[in-house]
């Protein structure tokens, strides 16, 4: 699920990976010297590592231009600086402008936690066109994901099996299963991360960040923070406000909440966008083909689920669609306006005994390809969150909540709430109830948050702007539907955007775009 997912090699084949990148991922110690001073070696982009997602290697922008990639060096502990490293992938598209105009480097992170940069940045770089004429287009996976030190849990077939579980338990033998299988992907993140686990906080990846910005030799930090990449945005304002340069956050999480809080909202948020959904169906001159009303779409999709806990249908052979495979296929479809059609088409399907189109939708938010291979964006979402947040949840208090998570959603309060104990057998102890994001001095950061966004409640943008510190966070609304706002390709929103990051402009406080 958002922000928190509950996730063909042969057991050598996952050996040797583990193996070669527990090699490469750490070296002995960088033997005293000044990372800062280190030199990027940039190359032609190899084809994506199957933890960054597999396939093909990056395709040249338009023009011509081509991805380049590189490894920078960092420390694995940052309070031993000298000592062992890993190696951050990165990737970076050259400004198409004039030199003479050239701001830096425009660095992105497009959430997750734990989605690869190196990977993501490509598929949308044409996206971000505009901003390449004043600015080197730059990404990474950060430490934990991808070829970053990786974090590796289970295999795919553990993994195949993970997904198919009953994340939503009815009695006490179904509880005691999902503990036991949260217990033991856990187990095994350890086994096989135990090296890393310690070092993923977002506090180390926004120090990364700093040392990712001398080491490019940029005199301040500029950033495109998307979902979670809004979260390590703030902490490293936090850390480093006087190096913050021009900023934006889009697809706001909130700060001030502790791992229950943002749940629960979650579940308001995607509750929201599946009322404006079933709205959208049934507004239209043709007839809605999954409801007569916006309520009947919703009664429908609630007897679909109902239907798929003790009678799953065909998936993507062999795999069945479960129910907890239907509500993630559901929820990932919600992330996007774009994605609608399809969400109509896969319960059309469904209703007829068909579900290989919620199960493709739901294999897309696990990070799983066509071939059967994990990304190991779930590892690394774990990984990073129970680093960061303190609190462990136990079934107990799961059960306690349940109402109040009904309320909120009657379709996804269950699976969200059942969500909160992915941390309570974590091998590391949680850094703090919520991230410190207060930021006093720091340039101004424009915060973009968008009124139908599912994943990132709108709520949550002004709460980062009261929470970066007072004339330092600048909001701008967009009344939209999906997660996040620019790739939208609302013409106000990007107008705003692109005015502050390549002329410095600061868009009016309380801007509305629609």
């Amino acid at each position: 699920m958002p922000n928190r997912p509950s996730l063909h090699a042969a057991a050598l084949t996952v050996t040797a990976v583990l193996l070669s990148s527990l090699m490469a991922g750490c070296s002995d110690g960088s033997k005293g010297e000044d990372l800062t001073a280190q030199k990027l070696t940039w190359k032609d982009c190899p084809a994506p590592s199957e933890s960054e997602g597999g396939g093909n290697a990056p395709s040249p922008l338009p023009g011509g231009a081509e991805w380049k990639c590189a490894t920078l060096k960092a420390p694995l502990d940052w309070a031993k600086p000298k000592g062992a490293t890993i190696g951050l992938a990165l990737i970076r598209a050259t400004t198409s402008g004039d030199q003479s105009k050239r701001i830096g480097s425009l660095i992105f992170n497009f959430g997750g936690p734990g989605g690869s940069g190196v990977t993501t940045l490509p598929a949308f770089g044409q996206d971000y066109a505009t901003l390449r004429t004043r600015y080197d287009l730059v990404s990474f996976d950060p430490r934990g994901v991808g070829r970053s030190a990786g974090v590796k849990c289970e295999n795919d077939q553990q993994l195949d099996e993970y997904f198919q579980q009953d994340a939503t338990p009815d009695d006490a033998a179904e509880r005691q299963k999902l503990l036991e299988n949260t217990k033991a992907f856990n187990d095994a993140c350890e086994k096989n991360s135990g090296k890393i686990l310690p070092r993923v906080r977002t506090t180390d990846a926004a120090r990364d960040m700093d040392l990712m910005r001398q080491v490019l030799g940029d005199h301040k930090l500029h950033y495109f923070g998307i979902s979670y990449g809004t979260e390590l945005g703030g902490v490293y304002a936090h850390l480093f406000p006087k190096n913050v340069g021009r900023a934006v956050f889009d697809a706001v999480v909130d700060p001030t909440q502790n791992p229950e809080q943002s749940s629960l909202g979650q579940a308001q948020g995607f509750q929201l966008a599946l009322d404006n959904f079933a709205a959208d169906c049934t507004s239209k001159t043709d007839p809605c083909p999954i409801g007569d009303t916006p309520q009947d779409v919703k009664d429908r999709i609630a007897k679909l689920l109902k239907g798929l806990d003790s009678k799953p249908i065909p998936g993507v052979f062999p795999r069945e669609l479960t129910q907890t495979a239907a509500t993630n296929g559901i929820a990932q479809a919600l992330y996007s306006k774009d994605f609608w059609e399809y969400l109509t088409e896969g319960l059309q399907q469904a209703y007829e005994g068909d579900g290989k189109v919620l199960m493709l939708l739901s294999d897309s938010m696990n990070g799983r390809s066509e071939n059967g291979q994990y990304s190991n964006i779930t590892a690394a979402n774990v990984s990073i969150n129970c680093a960061d947040e303190k609190p462990r949840y136990t079934a107990n208090f799961v059960e306690s909540k349940l109402p109040q998570f009904r309320a909120a959603s009657p379709l996804f309060g269950d699976y969200l709430a059942w969500g909160m104990i992915s941390c309570t057998d974590w091998p590391v102890a949680g850094a703090a109830d919520h991230p410190d994001v207060s930021a006093p001095g720091a340039a101004p950061i424009v915060v973009v948050g968008n009124t139908g966004d599912p994943a990132t409640p709108y709520e949550g943008a002004k709460k980062m702007v009261d929470a970066l510190g007072k004339g330092v966070g600048v909001e701008l609304t967009y009344k939209g539907q999906g997660h996040g706002a620019y790739d939208s390709k609302n013409k106000c929103v990007q107008g705003a955007v692109n005015g502050y990051l390549l002329e410095g402009t600061v868009p009016s406080a309380g801007t509305v775009c629609s």
